[in-house]
């Protein structure tokens, strides 16, 4: 695969996706999108009153998200996106949309060009016991801690022929985005 226009960095919920997220696309001077910050005002009440969603909840947010990383690839412009992307599925539809519609750039003037997203997968892997303690810790997300096992029950770990690369979560924060620099290379 050529070099990844884009990183998607996934995890549970507590796993550290925005922070390492940010970090790498400062370190990269890609932009930085945060998935949760597109989440509709109904899935943020659904999972704030302890309600997991379900597929019909996620794949229209999947698939907002896949217009913004293809729109940016159409530009040239790199990205790190920060999403949960539990299942295959779901990162299928941030790849290739739903339903595998071919991608199209909605630039004027590039009609019928068609845009790939390059995507590497940045797994952040961890322990129930690690990430719950984490989860504890943090304050004002509208993600209780309570959904955390709906999360590990949902999670399917990347695997091939996705491209991706795996980074335990017990590591330092630093030591995390070593890792990922030099996947990288």
């Amino acid at each position: 695969m050529a070099a990844p226009t884009a990183l998607l960095v996934m995890g549970v919920s507590g796993s550290g996706k925005s922070t390492v997220g940010a970090l790498l696309a400062s370190e990269l001077g890609w932009k930085f999108y945060d998935a949760d910050d597109y989440h509709p005002e109904e899935n943020r009440m659904k999972m704030g009153k302890g309600i997991p969603l379900n597929d019909q909840d996620r794949i229209p947010w999947l698939c907002s998200l896949h217009d913004i990383l293809l729109r940016d690839a159409a530009s040239g412009q790199h990205v790190v996106l920060a999403c949960s992307a539990l299942k295959k599925a779901y990162r299928d539809i941030l790849l290739r949309g739903k339903d595998d519609a071919p991608p199209k750039c909605e630039e004027p003037g590039k009609e019928g060009k068609l845009a790939e997203v390059k995507l590497l997968v940045v797994y952040l892997s961890g322990s129930f016991e690690v990430i719950s303690g984490r989860l504890l810790k943090r304050k004002g997300h509208f993600m209780p801690p309570d959904l955390l096992q709906s999360q590990f029950d949902t999670l399917e770990p990347p695997s091939a022929p996705e491209n991706f690369i795996q980074v335990s979560v017990d590591k330092d924060l630093s030591e995390i985005i070593a890792v990922i620099m030099e996947a990288l290379q």
